[in-house]
């Protein structure tokens, strides 16, 4: 009878020592997309939050997942320092933009190219906190800006005012044209008189 109390309290505390755990993970946060013009440059940001303080064994992983889902790829790694990619795509090609104090592992991307479209990967570990969510950004390489609404609406907002300032100073002018143009008739009828 003893063992099965001591053994109903042992998974009583595994179960609360999980869920402790689990509360102690690290939280990754980034934007879930990201449209930018091909040969610009892009940060991809990235933020976590730890219930731990930022300790120095902290390292964050980029990786690139190409649309056509070929092998993932590193892009970036940071652990007491940045280390660029040695080789690949974005050798050269890519700068840490974080601050650790800030809890921000953002980097930036450079010479965007339509090869470039596809998921980056941020994961962030912090000692004693290893588990945790990995941040995703689905990145999309565009030729040119695309026209939104609101584009549009000022764009016809702009053309409207235009078009009604013409409309208005021809009526104008033609008031004018007309007011002299009845002045000289009368003038011409007071004359005959």
């Amino acid at each position: 009878m003893l063992g099965r109390a001591w053994l109903g309290a042992a998974l009583i505390i595994g179960a609360q020592l999980r869920a402790l755990w689990l509360a102690a993970a690290v939280e990754v946060h980034t934007a879930k997309e990201v449209v930018a013009v091909n040969g610009t440059n892009q940060r991809l940001k990235c933020t976590f939050s730890s219930s731990s303080p930022v300790s120095q064994q902290l390292s964050v992983s980029w990786n690139f997942q190409p649309e056509d889902l070929s092998s993932h790829e590193p892009v970036f790694y940071y652990l007491k320092e940045p280390y660029k990619p040695p080789s690949g795509r974005f050798k050269e090609r890519v700068t840490w933009d974080g601050n650790i104090e800030r809890n921000d592992v953002s980097i930036i991307i450079w010479n965007l190219q339509p090869s470039d479209n596809g998921t980056f990967t941020c994961q962030v570990t912090n000692w004693p906190d290893v588990y945790g969510t990995i941040g995703e950004v689905r990145l999309r390489v565009v030729q040119k800006v695309n026209f939104s609404e609101i584009h549009f609406l000022a764009v016809a907002i702009g053309s409207a005012s235009v078009l009604m300032i013409i409309v208005v100073t021809a009526v104008i002018i033609c008031r004018q044209h007309r007011r002299r143009a009845r002045d000289r008739r009368l003038e011409v009828a007071d004359t005959e008189r």
